[in-house]
């Protein structure tokens, strides 16, 4: 594609062209029609001043001297001719019997004849002919006026014209006209490219910016005035600044956590394994191996949850959802989760209220990891032989999901710690990052998270969903 400057240029030049064209054809219809009544007006003149100046019953006596005198005149004994156009120009006097009396030397041999012949009149109906004509006498076309001179006896004054004069004249007035357009056509050209050169100056300006900028410098670009067109453009550049940025960030956001988190699983890591290698015993071997598989199970754990994180980060996750039976989608994941509480002797309940209609817009998946957050933590923090109990029902146009435990519970001060990245209450083997994940869900989904006292004695957190429509379903 070329550049903008020359696809404005050439379109411009292009438009001007055509606008020049059709003022030049406008200019030389003009100048024709005007050029030929100016020569019309003319050949009248001179008809009525020859008839003027031939008037009266001398005629005969001095026709002779008359017609000598103008073939004098013409052959340039009266001093030649004055213009080249003096030989285009002619004149014819006829009687009442069509008679040609007194012509000048230019007119040309059977004037009459061809004016007659291309009327159809006689050489008695010449008052017919009284006014303008185009005929063909000789090798030329010539243009004629005919002027009735005198009533008895009746004359007529021929005066006429031969056609490519008015050509000559009005190709010389076009071609006067179309010059200076042509001339002037490359200084126009020159004028537009240097007055789009300086209408795209904002637009250079802007390149210049972006290519200078420092590939980490995202912030908004500052360009003031800025023309209305490039207002778009550089709303459209700044919100992709401000993506890229976001995007950048939670990149960034993500290695410090993932950074923070792993350096002492894996120190512990090596460490353990180090005992392993150092091991003398079998017994203190498989004890350093036992050890070391547990660190590479909570190492793992972290890494999952790291990766659930990062994908539930605002802009990573879609916005739509699909309507799911939670209730269902509860019971599979308890399904799942069940021999995780039998390992530890624990009573895991699931209570679903009345036959209400428990559909709601949610991530399956999602739901399913909320789920394994949140029952996952009342096992671990529930004792042996205890009990876990979630629960799900429906109040107006919410879905409310509660897990509870017989645990130790939470000191409401410290509560709103529960949701912070890497914030471990207890020296439990968890990243600290489950109810981070489990807030960021409940943020997807519109919903709302609480914590609060359980009347098993430990901790409930409930979790609001917006329910589902009946007409969504």
């Amino acid at each position: 594609m070329r550049s903008i400057r020359t696809r404005v240029l050439v379109r411009a030049l292009g438009a001007l062209a055509v606008a020049l064209t059709l003022l030049s054809l406008k200019g030389f219809l003009d100048a024709r029609h005007e050029t030929e009544e100016l020569f019309d007006a003319q050949l009248a003149r001179s008809a009525r001043l020859i008839a003027g100046m031939l008037a009266g019953p001398t005629l005969e006596g001095d026709r002779a001297a008359l017609q000598a005198a103008l073939d004098a005149a013409s052959s340039g004994e009266e001093g030649g001719p004055g213009h080249r156009y003096e030989t285009k120009l002619a004149f014819q006097l006829v009687d009442a019997t069509g008679a040609v009396r007194l012509e000048s030397a230019s007119a040309p041999a059977g004037l009459l004849d061809a004016l007659l012949q291309s009327t159809g009149a006689s050489a008695g109906g010449l008052d017919a002919l009284a006014g303008y004509h185009d005929v063909s006498a000789g090798k030329h076309r010539w243009r004629v006026f005919v002027l009735r001179s005198g009533e008895a006896p009746p004359r007529w004054v021929l005066t006429a014209e031969r056609s490519d004069v008015r050509g000559e004249l009005v190709g010389s007035i076009a071609l006067g006209s179309l010059i200076p357009d042509l001339v002037g056509l490359p200084l126009i050209a020159l004028l537009v490219w240097l007055a789009i050169g300086s209408g795209l100056k904002p637009l250079r300006q802007m390149v210049a910016m972006i290519r200078a900028r420092d590939p980490e410098r995202l912030t908004p670009l500052s360009l003031a005035p800025l023309p209305s067109e490039l207002e778009p453009v550089v709303a459209a550049l700044n919100r992709l600044l401000a993506q890229v940025d976001h995007v950048l960030e939670r990149e960034k956001r993500f290695l410090a956590d993932a950074a923070h988190e792993l350096r002492t699983p894996l120190a512990v890591l090596r460490i353990q394994a180090q005992n392993a290698l150092e091991a003398g015993e079998q017994a203190d071997r498989e004890v350093a191996l036992r050890q070391l598989q547990g660190g590479v199970e909570r190492a793992t754990r972290v890494v999952e949850q790291l990766l659930t994180l990062a994908r539930l980060e605002p802009g990573a996750a879609d916005s739509t959802h699909a309507v799911h039976d939670v209730a269902a989608c509860v019971r599979a994941e308890l399904a799942e989760l069940t021999p995780l509480a039998l390992e530890r002797g624990q009573d895991l309940e699931y209570v679903v209220a009345g036959h209400a209609d428990l559909h709601a817009p949610c991530d399956a998946d999602a739901l399913a990891i909320l789920l394994r957050n949140l029952v996952g933590n009342a096992v671990r923090h529930a004792p042996s032989g205890g009990r876990v109990r979630v629960s799900l029902a429906r109040e107006g146009a919410q879905l409310r999901l509660e897990v509870e435990d017989d645990g130790p519970g939470v000191a409401p001060a410290e509560r709103s710690r529960l949701t912070e990245r890497f914030c471990r209450l207890d020296e439990g083997g968890g990243a600290g990052l489950g109810l981070s994940i489990v807030r960021r869900i409940v943020e997807l989904h519109a919903g709302a998270l609480r914590f609060d006292d359980s009347a098993l004695g430990g901790l409930k957190v409930t979790v609001e969903l917006p329910a589902a429509q009946e007409a969504t379903r």
